[in-house]
């Protein structure tokens, strides 16, 4: 299996399921990589942007990304 086309949009879209089902509460609370102490008038540091950018790929791509694993789901059934 080489590198293509198609192997870079599988990761991508491999990495998009793991942002989307990936739990604020349970897992990143454990780390300390969790928004809930954060106060606005303070700079927002390189972590807190990385949480941000999480959050707001979470919300836009919910939708989308459903519709795309159908469609790669459907596409890999019936190719092999």
């Amino acid at each position: 299996m080489g590198f293509s086309l198609w192997t870079l949009l599988e990761a991508s879209l491999l990495c998009l399921n793991a942002i989307c089902i990936l739990n604020e509460d349970r897992v990143l609370a454990k780390y300390g990589w969790s928004t809930v102490n954060r106060e606005f008038d303070e700079m927002p540091t390189t972590k807190t942007q990385i949480l941000s950018l999480m959050k707001s790929i979470r919300t836009v791509v919910k939708y989308p990304l459903i519709i795309f694993n159908l469609l790669i789901i459907l596409i890999k059934s019936l190719t092999g």
